[in-house]
Formats: structure tokens, C-alpha cells, sequence
């Protein structure tokens, strides 16, 4: 339900503007308040407790992509955060909401989302329900009528269909502008599908499967479709059984819906700063959250680490501006460079979670940047987290 109460904080927030960069900071901190959500339940399960351990983190220098001399803290003053955290071992050396956002507070993830959707694949695959070899055909038979023919669970996680999608965010006319359409995340200016599932049964293949990498949200809707196919349960409830109810959170998340109660598996997660914190623990304990709870087999995760053999070469080629050289995207994680145990789980607007394997270090930052993607902000802010981890690592803070 819209906000509409005169005065108030998202007074005057509407389907048409609540992603314009006045609205952002409050829009993406009121999901439920904007959109039909469903919750992913936490399942009454203990929270997994974090020590306090401060440290001065904002104070260490770094030098930004650009030459410029700042702290941490003025990196996160610039890029428009809403709340950072940084945890070694389980203890929290920083935790600040400088945008006034609450610790308990549910803020929308964006393509953080996609790295969530990957370790309920990652459960499935497991558990021997879900084959990265396998067409997508057999999860999902419907889609033999569409471009996704023929590709298969692999293509889908690294991001390597033939299929035609454009991730043009300043381009109305995109087609993930036209995805927010039909699931109702925009109002209707194009004629054509009312829901996610017919949205992705109209794409059309232009170039052979298994090719070149090039970002698109649309894969990650079709792996959640064959994720709840394999699974036999909507998304929310696989989340909430394969992830959210092992990794000790301390709230519920949400997943944005569309008409028939399917979520925006993409981008339309919404959780704290420090359940994202829990999941990247997931990620730095092979696989096994701080509940001591697996969630996906270690082998997903040295899987991701790893790449496939040809990762590193197609994230090269790619059309897509990646601004990683010596990276790679693999199983819906970035990769940011060659030589480096780093991984990233990355939204637009400037949501991360940060996971620095040889430190033992995670940082999650939420934010309202007042554009989809801006490169500065986005190294800089990976700069900032390298800092602390390495300060960590040598024993300086």
C-alpha cells in the first residue's frame, strides 16, 4: 500500500516515483509499504549472536580510484549510505546507519538478491534435486517455447544464455524496464505480459547458449523458475527452509511479488544490514552459516571461487562494462579480479555484501545512490572494504 499520509516521511510516494532519486532512501526501506511482498520466515529459528568488538575502521586512509586521498568513513558519507558493517570472526568492528535507517530495518537488496537465489541453487544441487547440466526444459517444460530452449542450469547461473535482454537502466523502453511492468513494479506503458513467468516466455534467443557473458536479470529469474520447479515450492518458501531459517537471522526478509504471487527473484529481496552480514558468513564458511547450519555444499562455494574454465576469457569479451579487468561472474557472484579470494554480491543503487576470504572479513553497505550504477562509488566503496581487510588481516586495527 502507498504511502500517502500528508507530511510524513514517503508522503506523496507513488507507483510512478518511488525509484526517483528524492524518494530512494525511504522507498527502499518500505518495500511492503509500495509493493504486494511475500515474507521469507526466519522460522523461529535462534538468532546466531554477533560480539562488539569497535574499531576505529572509519579513520584508516586509502587513496580512491581517482587519486583522491579519503577515509572510509568519508567514502561512506559520499556514496549515499544508508547502513555499513564490518565483522571479523563473528565480531562487529563497525556498524553505522549515518541515513538514519534502524538495525532491524528491511532494505531492498536489488541484484544482492540474485547471490541468495544462488545459494538456495546451490542447497538444491546438494540435496541431488537440481542438475547444472541439465536444460532448463526439464525443470521448466514451457520454456521449449521460448528463447531459453536449449539452455541449460549452467548457462543460467553464469549469466550465458543467447537469449536478448537489455539491461539499459536509462532506457525506458528496456526490457528490465519492461519486466518492472509486468510484474508491477512500474505503471503499464508497454502492451504485452502481466506477469513475470509470461514476461520470460517472450524472450527471444539471438546468439547460441553457453556464449559470451553479458548481465541480465532475466537469467535469474528463469533459475528461480526452475529453482521452485526442482525445489516443488515457491521461492520465499525455499528461502526460508534452504537459507533464512540456517543462518540465525534475527528478522524475516521479503520478496517482492507479482500478480500470481511470484517473486522478483532478481532484485526484489528486502532484509537488515545484519542478516545480509549472516549470509556472507555462509559464503566464508564453505558453505556452512554461524549456526554451524549448512546451507549449500563447500563445493559450491570452491565452485565459485574457481570458475569454469573459460570464466575469466567470456567476462573479458563481454559487452557488458564490468569495470573488473581480471575478474569473472560465476554461479550469480562477481569475482572482481584475478589472484584474489574477494567475492561480491552486488545491486544496483549500491547494495553489497563484501566477503574477504584470506581475512576473514564481511562488510554489507545498503544505500541510496540517485543513480542505478556509477563506477566511482562503486570502487570506491571496494577500496574502502580492501582497506579494513587488509588493516585486519596485518593486525593494524
Amino acid at each position: 500500500m502507498l504511502s500517502e499520509t500528508s507530511g510524513s516521511p514517503g508522503a506523496g510516494v507513488t507507483l510512478n516515483n518511488w525509484q526517483t532519486p528524492e524518494q530512494l532512501a525511504w522507498s527502499f526501506q518500505h518495500i511492503a509499504d509500495i509493493l504486494p511482498t511475500a515474507a521469507i520466515s526466519r522460522a523461529a529459528a535462534p538468532a546466531a549472536p554477533f560480539e562488539s568488538a569497535p574499531a576505529p575502521v572509519e579513520n584508516l586512509p586509502l587513496v580512491t580510484v581517482d587519486g583522491r586521498f579519503l577515509t572510509v568513513g568519508e567514502v561512506m558519507d559520499w556514496t549515499y549510505t544508508d547502513g555499513w558493517l564490518v565483522e571479523h570472526d563473528g565480531k562487529i568492528l563497525a556498524e553505522h546507519y549515518p541515513g538514519g535507517m534502524a538495525a532491524g530495518t528491511k532494505h531492498l537488496l536489488m541484484s544482492v538478491s540474485k547471490s541468495l537465489v544462488s545459494l538456495v541453487a546451490g542447497s538444491l544441487w546438494g540435496s541431488g534435486l537440481l542438475h547444472l547440466d541439465a536444460p532448463v526444459t526439464a525443470y521448466v517444460p514451457q520454456l521449449a517455447y521460448s528463447g531459453y530452449a536449449g539452455a541449460t542450469v549452467r548457462d543460467l547461473l553464469d549469466m550465458r544464455t543467447g537469449v536478448r535482454f537489455s539491461e539499459e537502466y536509462t532506457d525506458p523502453d528496456a526490457e528490465v524496464r519492461q519486466l518492472e511492468e509486468a510484474i508491477g513494479w512500474k505503471p503499464w506503458t508497454h502492451p504485452g505480459p502481466r506477469s513475470m513467468y509470461e514476461f520470460l516466455l517472450g524472450l527471444k534467443k539471438v546468439r547460441e547458449h553457453g556464449g559470451t557473458f553479458e548481465y541480465r536479470s532475466a537469467e535469474t529469474d528463469v533459475l528461480g523458475w526452475v529453482c521452485e520447479a526442482a525445489g516443488g515450492a515457491r521461492m520465499q518458501q525455499l528461502m526460508s527452509r534452504l537459507l533464512w531459517s540456517r543462518i540465525g537471522a534475527e528478522e524475516d526478509a521479503n520478496i517482492g511479488v507479482d500478480s500470481t504471487g511470484t517473486g522478483m527473484f532478481d532484485g526484489g529481496i528486502s532484509a537488515s544490514l545484519r542478516d545480509i552480514a549472516r549470509v556472507g558468513r555462509v559464503v566464508l564458511g564453505d558453505g556452512v552459516s554461524m549456526t554451524g547450519a549448512r546451507v549449500t555444499p563447500a563445493e559450491w562455494i570452491y565452485d565459485t571461487m574457481a570458475g569454469g574454465p573459460d570464466s575469466r576469457q567470456v567476462f573479458a569479451d563481454s559487452p557488458t562494462d564490468t569495470r573488473m579487468p581480471g575478474g569473472m561472474y560465476r554461479n550469480q557472484f562477481w569475482i572482481p579480479r584475478e589472484g584474489s579470494d574477494v567475492i561480491l554480491a552486488l545491486g544496483i543503487h549500491g547494495q553489497m555484501i563484501y566477503i574477504n576470504r584470506p581475512a576473514r572479513v564481511v562488510a554489507t553497505k545498503l544505500s541510496s545512490w540517485p543513480v542505478p550504477q556509477d563506477a566511482w562509488m562503486l570502487l570506491t566503496t571496494l577500496t574502502a572494504f580492501d582497506t579494513i581487510a587488509a588493516a585486519v588481516q596485518e593486525n593494524r586495527i
